[in-house]
């Protein structure tokens, strides 16, 4: 009955998410997978928090959109979600709540869980506040490097702050849902790292491409917004956002598992 309940619960959410435009129709699709094995399995506590960061993410995307309609040259993706970005900031969260299945009564599961969450919440965040910096941001791999507003890899005071924020409050939520007061540094710290990390990988190895016709670097391929076909200049071309993405919520867990054991 809960797993029907969850399924019910998780295309009326896309469908309505859908209507929004905040996301297409890959995307309800997978939201709809996703939402019926997080309600289904974990229950109200898991889409309680699953649903803290797609209303919160969600707004933010929609916010200042004037003002930051011109970085969006920058982006893969557009504000409506796809199958791929959905898989990408809750394929792990989806994981750990399959796990709960068979493990119900242990908290790393329940931490992993959040974490994972946490770390994409902070990222989003960090991407969506952090273009509003009233400074250029810097590069992780190099602070004396000034680079543009978007740039992947590119860091900024509210940027981070924005990040810390974003994932203290999946912490909240993952403490105060449960009573336990003690995940909450490890959540808050871990969701940071992810974003971090995600910011680290945007500098270094994420696939980045050039358009020739504006001199712009950017995440689009194989065309630019203006048409132009864009070439490959850093990172490997199979690690795009989406699996960057991927790869924030788990290196989240991985913090969380670490500091579970020492907490």
């Amino acid at each position: 009955m809960q797993l029907l309940l969850g399924f019910l619960l998780a295309i009326t959410i896309a469908f309505l998410a859908y209507k929004a435009r905040t996301l297409n129709i890959s995307g309800a699709v997978a939201a709809a997978f996703t939402g019926t094995i997080i309600f289904g399995v974990g229950g109200l506590n898991w889409a309680i928090l699953l649903l803290t960061f797609f209303i919160t993410s969600s707004a933010l995307s929609r916010a200042f959109k004037q003002r930051k309609a011109s970085l969006d040259e920058k982006f893969s993706k557009g504000h409506e979600r796809d199958a791929g970005q959905v898989f990408g900031n809750g394929g792990i969260a989806t994981l750990f709540a399959a796990l709960h299945f068979f493990y119900p009564n242990e908290v790393w599961v329940w931490a992993a869980f959040a974490a994972s969450l946490a770390a994409v919440n902070a990222d989003t965040w960090a991407t969506e506040l952090g273009v509003l910096n009233p400074t250029p941001p810097r590069m992780i791999t190099k602070l004396s490097k000034v680079v543009e507003k978007g740039t992947s890899g590119g860091i900024s005071l509210m940027g981070t702050l924005a990040s810390l924020a974003g994932s203290a409050l999946i912490a909240f939520f993952a403490s105060l849902l449960t009573g336990n007061w003690s995940l909450f540094p490890v959540v808050t710290l871990a969701g940071l790292a992810g974003s971090l990390f995600d910011s680290l990988l945007g500098g270094t190895v994420q696939a980045m491409y050039f358009c020739p016709t504006d001199k712009k670097e950017t995440e689009k391929h194989p065309l630019h917004t203006c048409g132009t076909e864009t070439v490959h200049i850093r990172g490997w071309k199979w690690l795009n956002n989406d699996l960057v993405n991927f790869s924030c919520g788990a290196f989240g867990v991985l913090i969380s598992l670490l500091l579970f054991g020492i907490f």
